[in-house]
């Protein structure tokens, strides 16, 4: 049994298998979307807050 899934961008519905390159995607042109959305910072992974004590590596140059 294939499983099917959503494309993460466009929706359309695409088979899970080894002969798909893209997958989750259905194509190049919706894998690149994807790339530009996180390059252009649109989507946020959350995490916590930096604290404020603590030392950036950039501080111990």
């Amino acid at each position: 049994m294939v499983a099917i899934v959503d494309c993460p961008t466009c929706g359309k519905k695409v088979e899970w298998t080894e002969a798909n390159k893209y997958r989750p995607f259905c194509s190049e042109r919706c894998k690149q979307i994807d790339l530009g959305a996180w390059a252009e910072e649109k989507y946020v992974i959350p995490g916590a807050e930096p604290n404020p004590g603590d030392k950036d590596d950039l501080d111990r140059h």
